[in-house]
């Protein structure tokens, strides 16, 4: 009789185990408006130091997260090569999309690091630019902090103009 309780709970326990886990979204929610502070951040390319505001859009769902970005003000307020927005499947599948102004691609791929914590997102965009090809890499590793009510990014990207690296700091609206 103890043995059959005894699995009779084990089941229990395992089968709202489950239920749990598969009602769970995989990883971090960074849905939301986030005003960039630039205050706060370092390395920013041109166009984001030179903007009046920087926003990121952000809605996700178990299936893909999206990223749209807008810029306000400021000279050259392009969105840079790898910047602007961006749709990633949550599966860890690439997305590719085309990117009009440089009769390019942009390959895009999401992977969750740190148990979950921290979202990596790497891009790969090709084109020309004023008639010469051009290819752009970047990794963006994106976390919540301060209870979300703020998202870090750190960017490291290669592109013709070479290495460079930034912190992004936004704040969430």
């Amino acid at each position: 009789m103890k043995r059959f309780i005894v699995f009779v709970c084990a089941f229990v326990f395992f089968t709202l185990g489950l239920m749990a886990a598969s009602g769970a979204q995989k990883g971090v929610n960074f849905a939301g408006t986030w005003i960039l502070d630039k205050a706060k951040s370092e390395g920013l390319q041109r166009a984001m130091q030179n903007a009046e505001s920087v926003t990121w859009i952000v809605t996700q769902d178990e299936n893909q997260l999206s990223r749209e970005q807008k810029t306000e003000g400021g000279q050259g307020g392009g969105r840079g090569f790898g910047m602007g927005n961006l749709t990633l499947k949550m599966d860890g599948s690439e997305t590719t999309t085309d990117v009009p102004q440089f009769s390019g691609k942009r390959t895009s791929k999401a992977k969750w690091l740190d148990g979950e914590k921290i979202l990596e997102v790497s891009t790969v965009t090709t084109g020309n630019a004023q008639g010469n090809d051009f290819k752009f890499t970047s990794t963006e590793q994106w976390e919540l902090a301060e209870g979300g009510k703020v998202l870090k990014v750190h960017r490291k990207s290669d592109s013709p103009q070479g290495l460079t690296e930034s912190k992004m700091v936004f704040n969430k609206k």
